[in-house]
């Protein structure tokens, strides 16, 4: 039966929508034939994650920040909240933004949807459950969370967003639905944003040593990001109004992790130690039971093969910088 959440979507509008996960969602929606405007202010996002969308026909691409404003002309039957700092580099060097966000942002999109009677999905994160002292977290677990600590610009911002949403639900009606993403990496990742897998990557092709902190104990769950996107899809066809975790239940310690790099780039490099930052979890893997039993989703692509594919990607965009960078080249005679 179609509803009013499983309808094909002739519009959405994606805020973030050239950052690392905005971009490959933008590609899935124009894939299943939805038209699309991507907002971002490119704070964070990069334009060249979103160039070869810009001929095909149905795409908008407007530069905007939307803690200002959201200047979309086309009613939206879907609006896609993705607009934020995400990396603790970017959320540390850009903090009143991240917050702004998460806040005025999240109002402006949600307004918007309001006024078109459209679907709206808020991207949370995992941060939201701070240091768990619970393991894996599950949607109802409340969180462990410094709300004045380092990471407390983005936790907070994503946790007022998830109330803000919840808030506007309840007292205009707005069709809103919360996910709250584990850790996805994959092509278009920056390498300097500092998260662990572009991080590991970047250092492991240059032949640094990898950097693990702490005594690399910590886990993380890894989710590929078209196991990311094709979760984002699911909960925004249906009804649900989440939150609703989004990950891969197989925990990895981040020692293990650059060994795994190591290993599939065939580095020669060294593991060095690092001091761990005060406020880092020791342990983050969500429970995706709902995710399974309403949405019929869980991930499919194993972290070797995912690591893999994101590598290669790595290797392909630094030959092809390298290659631009010699035809800029002078000659020397």
């Amino acid at each position: 039966m179609t509803t009013a959440s499983s309808r094909f979507r002739e519009h959405a509008v994606v805020t973030g929508g050239a950052g690392f996960v905005g971009s490959h969602l933008c590609a899935a929606l124009l894939d299943s034939g939805t038209a699309v405007t991507c907002v971002d202010d490119f704070s964070t996002g990069r334009a060249e994650n979103v160039t070869t969308l810009l001929d095909r026909p149905g795409f908008t691409l407007v530069d905007a920040n939307v803690a200002e404003h959201l200047p979309v002309r086309r009613p939206p039957d879907l609006v896609l909240h993705l607009a934020s700092p995400a990396s603790r580099a970017d959320y540390l060097r850009l903090p009143l933004h991240t917050m702004e966000a998460g806040s005025l942002g999240t109002r402006h999109a949600l307004d918007l949807a309001h006024a078109h009677g459209a679907r709206f999905l808020f991207a949370s994160a995992s941060e939201v459950y701070g240091d768990p002292r619970q393991n894996p977290q599950d949607e109802r677990y409340w969180g462990n969370a410094d709300p004045v600590g380092p990471r407390s610009v983005y936790v907070e911002a994503k946790r007022f967003g998830e109330a803000l949403t919840m808030a506007h639900a309840e007292a205009k009606g707005t069709d809103t639905c919360i996910v709250r993403l584990f850790h996805t990496y994959g092509p278009r990742m920056r390498g300097d944003d500092g998260r662990a897998v572009p991080t590991f990557i970047s250092q492991a092709l240059d032949g640094e040593p990898l950097t693990v902190t702490g005594d690399g104990g910590q886990t993380r769950s890894l989710c590929y990001v078209k196991d990311t996107v094709r979760g984002i899809l699911a909960a925004a066809a249906h009804g649900m109004s989440g939150p609703v975790d989004f990950g891969n239940p197989d925990e990895i310690t981040m020692l293990d992790l650059a060994r795994l790099v190591i290993r599939l780039t065939g580095t020669s490099s060294e593991i060095r130690f690092i001091e761990r930052p005060a406020d880092d979890p020791a342990a983050s893997c969500p429970d995706i039971t709902p995710a399974r039993d309403k949405l019929g989703w869980e991930p499919g692509v194993e972290a070797e093969d995912g690591l893999r594919r994101t590598i290669d990607w790595f290797r392909a965009t630094r030959t092809a910088d390298a290659e631009v960078h010699l035809r800029r080249t002078p000659m020397q005679t």
